[in-house]
């Protein structure tokens, strides 16, 4: 068996500049396992593309945004740990897009030692010239990128970015359990869905001191039943998760349980519980069991 490599491949760009075709496409190019439309929270993870001596883990992000309010703030949260634990960064920009890329997150790009493809997208709907112009323009902006035309949607030259990517991942072990994630993968899903809401309801200190287990998981003819606990390290904490009269609990249920139903595609009834356990964070035993 020759040397094995892994990596985190992390897709940004402005909002409808295709990044999700791209996913797809890139996805489903080179597929022995797939698992489409979850979010995550360290990565928003779309798509995990195993084969025996490669496991690449693509992450889309929200589009960048200026942040005009508290959401954008907090999905800009997401880019800049996209921008942060990637081995490699897909920044899409769509060929026929008017939109400045908004400044501070090029400041960002500029100043990143992680590699970065530069994908011109949609270049089937545009001129030569301005591909050209594209080209020199981004080729001034980040000089350390490499810059690739495509069309995401006629999936033209992604057997090369396929390629480039390989090569710039790291020699290292996979970071999913290959045989885990074909009969797993719903659960491992449903469970990251519900720690992304701990992500975004929650300040700072809690999404880092819970965890999520999904206790039982049933599949019925007309709904899905999901009993998910989240463990928390202190009575304390308890308290923030539930909420003022079990309000963070209830939208955390509630929109948790709208992504998981989009996920399955299927109805879910959703319960979820919140547990105290003092010592999870540093018991081997169920570190294991939480598949750290």
């Amino acid at each position: 068996m020759g040397e094995h490599r892994a990596g985190f491949v992390n897709i940004i760009g402005n909002p409808n500049v295709g990044k999700s075709t791209l996913m797809n496409a890139l996805v489903g190019e080179k597929l022995s396992i797939i698992t489409s439309k979850a979010q995550t929270t360290r990565h928003r993870i779309m798509g995990i593309v195993n084969a025996a001596d490669f496991q690449i883990v693509y992450s889309d992000t929200p589009g960048v945004l200026e942040p005009g309010y508290k959401l954008h703030e907090k999905m800009m949260e997401f880019v800049k740990t996209a921008l942060i634990d990637a081995d490699v960064i897909l920044f899409v920009h769509d060929i026929t897009d008017k939109h400045e890329v908004a400044p501070h997150f090029l400041e960002k790009l500029k100043h990143t030692t992680i590699p970065v493809l530069i994908l011109l997208n949609k270049i089937d709907l545009s001129e030569q010239s301005t591909l050209e112009e594209k080209v020199t323009y981004w080729a001034k902006e980040l000089p350390n990128a490499e810059i690739i035309p495509v069309s995401a949607l006629k999936k033209f030259n992604l057997t090369l970015v396929f390629d480039k990517i390989l090569k710039l991942l790291p020699i290292c072990p996979p970071y999913y359990d290959k045989e885990e994630l074909t009969d797993k993968t719903q659960r491992f899903f449903v469970a990251e869905i519900i720690r992304e809401k701990v992500l975004l309801i929650y300040d700072k200190e809690i999404p880092y001191s819970v965890e999520i287990v999904i206790e039982s998981f049933k599949e019925k003819e007309n709904i899905t039943s999901i009993s998910a606990v989240i463990l928390v390290e202190r009575e304390s904490q308890k308290g923030i998760v539930i909420g003022h009269q079990g309000k963070n609990l209830k939208r955390l249920g509630t929109d948790a349980r709208k992504d998981i139903e989009a996920f399955l595609n299927a109805k879910v009834f959703l319960e979820v519980f919140v547990k105290v356990d003092k010592d999870w964070r540093n018991n081997e035993g169920k570190l294991k069991h939480f598949g750290y």
